[in-house]
């Protein structure tokens, strides 16, 4: 029995989706457009990154020759390698939405085939009645916001008024989602966590894929800042995700950081938090040290979307991917014989592209052992290709929705 590491480098998309069109996302590009940036010295940065886009550990496994299956070109400024060390392809998303829990419950075999229930864009964002039922059961004396916001800008505007009178902040994006602001000492991390229990009951009959908790602290607009103690409430996935399965057949499935929020704990034997991409794979560096025959390892790297995708900062963003790919050598060298590497993302988040939402893109599909070789595996049809293919290595049944490309 071997072992197997997933890592979802969150929102990094290639680009290149079929139905990028119906999302308002025609041309998006979340490396294609970093890498042009790079290349035209538009994302250099002065004490953080400078020069075209450096990648190449993830370069060497495959990258730009997925992208270019996905688009049709290399990306700008990169140097193509001559030789690769990995399984590359790319991957359509077949869920109808383009967000997290979608993409990670793809990539976990099981596609999103529902219509989420999304909150309207124009006025206010919840419903006078939905505002009571809050305002009522969680005994909170109103809310703040109500709209669509960017959690930062609405933590300036409004963190300060919520400390003076102790209603919660709440707003919403493109995705299925209700987010709720509150301070961490004024207000209280539990209460404000119970509060987002609360509320995902309210939204169960509204379908809304999920709740989270977005805890600050600070003093006032310049100082307030959010903490690592973020909790997402999602809803159970709609059938058995490979999570489940592997627990089932008697295996170990580390969750490293939001990957526990995402599948509503189902499907989890061990739950490893950690706040930023560097101490999430400190993390799962200690994880893989511990992992036993069978076990499957799956680490969600969120800073590239939270940070850098949805705040559209293309040099934070490019020095972010080079910080990554410079470990993935540490990651390499912890791999035994038999142990399976898969990098991919759960959708895109162009930092170049209008608003600051979410982008339609294909994601890259980069898998990696000793004795594995080298071919592409062309484009996927579906995420879920990604766990059947971690199904096969590890030996339990296939699913119903995707295909191992082993």
């Amino acid at each position: 029995m071997a072992r197997a590491f997933l890592f979802v480098l969150d929102s990094f998309g290639i680009g290149g989706a079929r139905d990028a069109d119906r999302y308002g996302d025609l041309g998006a590009d979340t490396l294609g457009h970093i890498a042009e940036y790079c290349a035209g010295g538009a994302a250099d940065r002065k004490g953080l990154r400078e020069g075209p886009l450096k990648l190449p550990n993830m370069s060497a496994l495959g990258l730009l020759h997925a992208a270019k299956l996905s688009t049709g070109a290399f990306p700008a400024g990169m140097p193509v390698p001559e030789k690769l060390y990995g399984l590359y392809g790319a991957a359509s998303e077949v869920s109808r939405g383009k967000d997290t829990p979608s993409g990670h419950w793809e990539i976990a075999g099981v596609p999103v085939t529902f219509n989420w229930g999304y909150f309207p864009t124009e006025g206010d964002a919840f419903s006078p009645e939905l505002v009571a039922a809050i305002c009522r059961e969680a005994e909170v004396p109103g809310i703040l916001g109500n709209c669509h916001a960017s959690g930062t800008e609405i933590i300036a505007q409004w963190g300060e008024e919520h400390i003076r009178t102790g209603k919660p902040i709440c707003y919403t994006s493109s995705d299925s989602v209700f987010q709720i602001a509150a301070h961490e000492t004024h207000f209280g991390l539990e209460r404000l966590l119970k509060l987002c229990e609360t509320v995902r009951t309210l939204l169960d009959p509204l379908n809304i894929g999920r709740v989270i908790a977005r805890p600050f602290i600070g003093e006032s607009a310049s100082t307030f800042e959010r903490t690592g103690n973020r909790r997402d409430f999602s809803v159970l996935p709609p059938e058995p995700t490979l999570l489940d399965r592997l627990v089932e057949a008697g295996r170990s499935v580390h969750a490293v950081g939001k990957i526990g929020d995402i599948f509503a704990h189902q499907g989890v034997s061990r739950i490893i938090k950690a706040n930023g991409n560097m101490a999430l794979m400190d993390a799962t560096l200690s994880v893989i040290d511990e992992a036993q025959d069978g076990d499957l390892v799956f680490t969600n790297f969120v800073d590239f979307d939270m940070l850098y995708g949805h705040r559209r900062d293309v040099p934070g963003y490019a020095a972010a991917l080079e910080a990554f790919d410079a470990r993935l050598g540490e990651v390499s060298r912890k791999l035994g014989p038999g142990d399976l590497l898969i990098l991919t993302a759960d959708h895109g988040c162009d930092p170049t592209w209008r608003g600051t939402d979410h982008t339609r893109e294909r994601v890259p599909v980069l898998a990696f052992g000793q004795g594995l070789g080298s071919r592409t595996i062309g484009i996927r049809g579906t995420y879920a290709d990604i766990g059947e293919t971690i199904a096969a290595h590890l030996g339990i049944p296939a699913g119903r929705h995707g295909r191992s490309f082993l």
